[in-house]
């Protein structure tokens, strides 16, 4: 391979791992992706265009995971939910791209068919025309059309964000913390919102509900419990930003075991997405890991 072609896969990396975690929600399995995009490239003939044919070769092998993935998601033990990553990844040069990222919106991308949330993630992660998605994905424009359609339809309108500066964002979930911690119910009564869904992803590693908790009700008294439990007077917590959105994150003994990723409705928490598998804490600890080296995000 020639010291140009090798540069313009590297110039293209961090676009298609961007690609390739929202197609698939899993970060570990978009860089398997990537490299094995690389090992096809490498293979290749000479391009006329190298972004669009990585582009191709890295949604049609995303297709393919997806696939199989849907039977393996099914059998897993509770709620799934997709893999979070520190910050963006890759370039997010307008607001429709980073609310592809977001990571409820992730989770609304369960309910695609493989196809559909290809279009989709072309369509609103990356501005592809209609035009150039059927080219992707081997289908008629008319039909790349039909299948973005579809792609909304299904995913709906995302309640809207909660639209505060950085620091009003910190402060509503630091007052929620603390009332978490302290068991002051009427607190988080007032930072709750009376629909709110908690959902918690052990994957069977560690304990957590196997269905989500509905109601304002039921969630104060589950949030209860854990401020209560011996482990939280331990841990330490920090605020970050996570797919874009800012999270909370739970550490025990320096290990990162827990994050917890909120969605917004009229300043109050709709719900909480709490990400406790360790296999998918990998991640976003490594990323954690190579900026306190100085070497990444």
């Amino acid at each position: 391979m020639t010291a140009g072609t090798l540069e313009q896969f590297e110039a293209a990396r961090p676009r298609l791992f961007s690609l390739a975690y929202r197609m698939l929600g899993e970060a570990a399995e978009a860089e398997d992706v990537v490299q094995e995009a690389y090992l096809r490239w490498e293979k290749s003939e000479p391009v006329d265009t190298p972004p669009a044919w990585l582009t191709r070769v890295a949604t049609n092998l995303c297709l393919n995971r997806l696939t199989s993935a849907r039977a393996r998601r099914e059998r897993y033990a509770g709620p799934w939910l997709p893999e979070p990553v520190m910050t963006g990844p890759g370039p997010l040069e307008t607001a429709e791209q980073r609310d592809s990222l977001r990571f409820g919106v992730l989770v609304l991308l369960e309910r695609l068919t493989p196809p559909e949330r290809a279009a989709f993630v072309l369509r609103e992660g990356f501005e592809y025309s209609h035009r150039d998605i059927a080219g992707i994905l081997g289908v008629t424009e008319a039909n790349a059309r039909q299948l973005y359609r579809r792609a909304r339809e299904h995913v709906g309108e995302p309640r809207k964000r909660f639209e505060a500066s950085a620091d009003e964002q910190r402060k509503v979930i630091e007052r929620f913390l603390a009332a978490a911690l302290t068991g002051d119910l009427a607190e988080l009564e007032q930072v709750l919102t009376e629909d709110v869904v908690s959902w918690s992803d052990g994957g069977g590693k560690v304990t957590a509900g196997r269905r989500p908790i509905t109601g304002r009700a039921k969630v104060l008294r589950f949030l209860a419990g854990i401020g209560h439990h011996p482990r939280a007077a331990a841990a330490e917590f920090a605020v970050d930003v996570v797919n874009d959105e800012p999270a909370l994150l739970t550490f025990e003994a320096g290990e990162l075991t827990a994050i917890s990723l909120l969605e917004w409705h009229d300043g109050r928490i709709a719900a909480l997405r709490n990400v406790v598998n360790p296999d998918k804490l990998a991640y976003a600890a490594g990323q954690l890991a190579q900026r306190a080296r100085g070497t990444g995000v």
